[in-house]
């Protein structure tokens, strides 16, 4: 039988669920030049006006409401085609590869994941995803944690 792939696994409902919580879409050095282009704008000012310095790493603000600041609600990311690579990533975290029970957390979180997703099945493309889109973190000084994997 067929291995499952990312995309039979998730689809992303537009929820912002994941756009939530302060301190964890990390910024890398390539993430920066992605989004500030995305922007039409120096990577400087992106930092400035969209940036924080949070836990060493480069992070991007939140708004008022909690989410990100480039959420908006019923049309998701505003910043879709330069978004983070943390972004780009979930659900496919490192905690919901190495970790059953993190994975039906998630699944509990996030309308996008299917909610039928065997671990095992969801790791494997998970990893496989991760490595196809060029995501997977090396450096933890400056890429978010979440995708670096052992």
């Amino acid at each position: 039988m067929p291995q499952p792939d990312a995309d039979s696994l998730f689809h992303c409902q537009m929820c912002g669920h994941c756009c939530e919580g302060r301190g964890g879409i990390v910024v890398s050095p390539t993430d920066l030049k992605r989004l500030a282009a995305f922007l039409g704008l120096a990577p400087e000012t992106v930092v400035e006006r969209y940036g924080e310095i949070s836990g060493g790493k480069l992070k991007v603000r939140n708004g008022e409401d909690g989410r990100c600041i480039f959420f908006r609600e019923g049309a998701g990311c505003s910043v879709h085609e330069g978004k983070p690579s943390i972004c780009r990533a979930w659900p496919f975290f490192r905690g919901n590869i190495e970790d059953p029970v993190s994975l039906e957390l998630a699944k509990e979180f996030c309308p996008g994941i299917a909610p039928d997703a065997a671990h095992e099945e969801f790791a494997a493309a998970g990893r496989a995803y991760l490595a196809e889109q060029g995501l997977v973190a090396s450096d933890p000084a400056c890429e978010a944690n979440a995708l670096v994997l052992p």
